[in-house]
Formats: C-alpha cells, sequence, structure tokens
C-alpha cells in the first residue's frame, strides 16, 4: 500500500466516523491557513474570515461538548470560550 493510499483511506474512515470533528478540523485547517496569509499580505479580508471561521469552530465544538455524553465542563469548553473572546475582540478592534 502506497504512502499517500493510507492517509486517504484514515481519511475516508475518520470522516465516517465522526463527522463533526472531521468538520471543525477543517475550519481549524482554513482559519490557520487564512490567517497565515494575513501575517504575510497584512489584508483585512483574510482576517475576517480567519475569525469567522474561528467563531464557527468555537460554537461548533460548544454544542457538540455539550450534547455530549459528558456535559461537564471542561478543558475543551476553556478553550472555545477563550477563541470566542479573542476573536469577538479582534473583530471589534478592526471595526474601530
Amino acid at each position: 500500500m502506497r504512502p499517500w493510499q493510507y492517509w486517504l483511506e484514515t481519511l475516508i474512515l475518520s470522516t465516517q466516523q465522526n463527522p463533526p470533528r472531521f468538520v471543525e478540523l477543517v475550519m481549524f485547517t482554513l482559519a490557520m491557513i487564512l490567517l497565515g496569509l494575513w501575517t504575510v499580505t497584512l489584508q483585512w479580508q483574510y482576517l475576517t474570515l480567519s475569525l469567522s471561521y474561528i467563531i464557527g469552530l468555537s460554537f461548533s465544538i460548544l454544542v457538540r461538548e455539550s450534547l455530549g455524553p459528558r456535559p461537564q465542563f471542561q478543558l475543551t469548553h476553556l478553550t472555545a470560550l477563550l477563541l470566542l473572546i479573542i476573536s469577538f475582540y479582534s473583530f471589534a478592534e478592526l471595526i474601530r
């Protein structure tokens, strides 16, 4: 089996086993790519789109974790809340 076939099969298996986490991973990856582009070009459009992905990702994590079998507060919740606070603060700075 070739290495790229292994990675492709692993990717397909992960999308079938836990689709919400896969979507969150894609959103996080796109947000980090756009954040990297923003640091190089300093165009506000990249930052805005990156922050939008991070806000969507954070809400998705909070909803998924609160509906799961362990609804108590965890480190994942704290991380998602911190990302939301930072994103909203950054949006406020962009508007100003």
